[in-house]
């Protein structure tokens, strides 16, 4: 029998991860199209900056669900 929790968690981070690939080449590609590849570079910092707190919110999770983990290891 299959974990599906593990294979919600394993959708949903594919799912998260397409979508960001998307906006941002097809963001940066718009932006070039219609301003020139420094307004493009320029985007790509832009968007990259917007994704450090989504990154810092996640890792933090992360940490948190390694360390109730260790701690339910004895039981």
């Amino acid at each position: 029998m299959r974990d599906l929790r593990k294979y919600a968690r394993q959708t949903n981070t594919r799912l998260i991860l397409g979508a960001i690939f998307i906006l941002f080449t097809v963001g940066s590609g718009l932006i070039y199209v219609f301003y020139g590849s420094r307004a493009a570079v320029m985007g790509l910092i832009c968007m990259l900056s917007s994704l450090a707190p989504f990154i810092l919110v996640v890792f933090a999770l992360w940490v948190v669900e390694e360390i109730v983990k260790f701690a339910n290891k004895d039981e």
